[in-house]
């Protein structure tokens, strides 16, 4: 397995005279097709994430960002809830149901955003555990908060993900990730489009629960 990681790691691509190694353009391409698979709502997102986490774990703990190394393994386990959530929460025409957050639920969002980057950047600190804790504290983070929305169905999940490639993308660049800076602004394209995607089925389905009553 060692040598595996190895070589996806120290062998790949090179564009425009900088080495993209096998384990970022794979990792970030699955990344990237998660995207496209969510604004479907289809539960192909689930598995494909899955494959994403493996091969970009070892890139971001090669490159001593800990908060984004840890962040794979988390995403590993939520996509086994999200994939749960979405099978008990369908809908026969348009897929997962997805509503608007309620205030208390945008509260609690904005409170786990602001607390958990606090607490976990000075986790990294003390570990040493990451050359840029607050930023990569921040992505790990809103990554989990991201997903838990995602999972129960909430149109803002797309806007805290908005929020995590707007840090995401000079953290990249300045760990030489320049492939996976380049994916972060494309996540940001398909981030806007997948809200604008989500906001209108959530007034479709509104509309015809309330037809339902």
């Amino acid at each position: 397995m060692r040598a595996v990681a190895e070589w996806v790691l120290g062998n790949g691509i090179t564009v425009l005279g900088q080495q993209i190694s096998w384990a970022e353009l794979v990792g970030q391409l699955c990344a990237l097709a998660v995207v496209f698979l969510a604004q479907r709502r289809t539960l192909a997102t689930w598995p494909v994430q899955v494959s994403a986490t493996v091969l970009l774990f070892a890139v971001y703990a090669s490159a001593h960002l800990g908060g984004l190394a840890v962040r794979q393994v988390m995403i590993l386990l939520i996509s086994i809830y999200g994939w749960w959530a979405w099978n008990r929460r369908s809908d026969p025409v348009y897929g997962v149901a997805v509503r608007k957050a309620s205030g208390v639920e945008r509260l609690v969002l904005t409170a786990a955003l602001v607390a958990g980057t606090a607490a976990f950047a000075l986790l990294l600190a003390a570990l040493d555990a990451s050359w840029a804790p607050w930023p990569d504290a921040w992505i790990f983070v809103g990554t989990l908060v991201a997903f838990w929305a995602q999972g129960r169905g909430l149109v803002e999940f797309w806007l805290v993900w908005l929020a995590v490639d707007a840090v995401g993308v000079p953290l990249q660049i300045a760990s030489g990730l320049y492939f996976s800076a380049a994916i972060y602004v494309i996540f940001a394209a398909l981030v806007v489009h997948g809200w604008w995607s989500w906001n209108r089925t959530a007034k479709v389905q509104r509309t015809r629960r309330s037809a339902a009553i």
